[in-house]
């Protein structure tokens, strides 16, 4: 196929599509580039997912129409700077499950009429997305945890040689198959196989961000005594430590007056977050991060297996899987903002 891009449309294609934000426009642009390089309509089509009619689509309107947008070229709704600013402001405020009432809302307020097309392609265009809102629990308290950060960092700063800082809490993955989403193609079905038992592992764990270094114990239920016990085993691998800071939730096993004591006995200071907090633990990323390598989508044909799979990835296979996570797991803090975390 003959190429029919100059060299500066080339490059000036490649510009946009790195600039542009809308998928559906990307892939025009790649239609665009891919068919100039001389690849098929059908080599094309199963490398962007489309069918061969809407690749044609593509190439063809902009041949002949010079089109990469997805609207059908005719003019488009115009609000004022004022207008956009204040639009702006109101959708970043109000979730919308619809673009429907945020047309409705522009139509009210300030007499304008967009296509589902167009205010779509307006959401896109100031970087708008349709997503899932993040969980927030309702009783967390933004004070409390901005305190809380002022005190950590302030802790870190101070840091001795022979002090450390470890994140703990408690995980009970279940052998209950944990459905998750991936990629599939589209109009077909990835069928997994699904049990429903309840048999669960209870693992107490320890991170030290510095070196990502990682103590976990399996016990038959958590509990006070439990967490005496893993108190014990991280005196154990910190003997050098003069002072050992444990951060942990205020689960009520962490606040008896067995574990405080047992605290003291053994030089650990028991450092506590706020209420609701799970945003201010990196542990908690810790077991998202298993569950990604270990549970998700994953059927386990016995209870040994799952066990195994699960404690195995501590044991045995956590020195090459923390490799690069501290770009994931570490103490930038997410923080409430307005009841949603930023």
């Amino acid at each position: 196929m003959k190429t029919f891009l100059s060299p500066e449309q080339r490059e000036d294609l490649l510009k946009r599509h790195r600039a542009e934000k809308d998928g559906k426009v990307r892939d025009r642009i790649k239609c665009v580039l891919l068919s100039d390089k001389g690849w098929t309509y059908r080599a094309i089509s199963e490398a962007l997912f489309l069918d061969q009619e809407t690749v044609s689509t593509h190439v063809f309107e902009f041949k002949h129409k010079d089109k990469l947008r997805n609207n059908s070229g005719g003019s488009q709704p115009k609000l004022s700077a004022e207008q956009e600013a204040s639009l702006i402001q109101h959708v970043e405020t109000e979730l919308h499950l619809e673009s429907k009432t945020i047309r409705a809302y522009v139509r009210k307020n300030y007499g304008v009429k967009f296509s589902r097309s167009g205010m779509i392609a307006w959401l896109h265009h100031h970087d708008f997305s349709y997503k899932k809102p993040n969980r927030v629990p309702a009783k967390a308290n933004k004070e409390k945890q901005d305190a809380f950060i002022a005190s950590y960092d302030r802790l870190k700063s101070q840091l001795g040689d022979n002090d450390v800082i470890l994140f703990g809490d408690g995980v009970h993955p279940s052998i209950e198959t944990k459905i998750s989403s991936g990629w599939i193609r589209t109009g077909q079905h990835k069928p997994i196989k699904t049990t429903a038992s309840r048999t669960r592992v209870n693992i107490l764990g320890a991170l030290q961000l510095d070196g990502m270094n990682l103590i976990t114990n399996n016990y038959p239920t958590i509990n006070s005594d439990s967490v005496v016990d893993f108190m014990g085993r991280l005196k154990e691998a910190y003997p050098d430590k003069e002072n050992i800071y444990f951060v942990v939730d205020n689960g009520p096993y962490y606040t008896s007056k067995l574990v405080k004591d047992k605290a003291k006995e053994l030089g650990i200071t028991m450092t506590y977050l706020p209420p609701y907090s799970p945003n201010l633990n990196p542990i908690e990323r810790l077991w998202k991060y298993m569950n990604e390598k270990v549970r998700n989508n994953v059927f386990f044909h016995s209870a040994v297996e799952f066990r195994e799979k699960i404690l195995s990835f501590f044991s045995e296979h956590w020195e090459e899987n923390k490799v690069g996570l501290e770009n994931r797991i570490n103490d930038n803090f997410q923080t409430l903002k307005i009841g949603v975390l930023n």
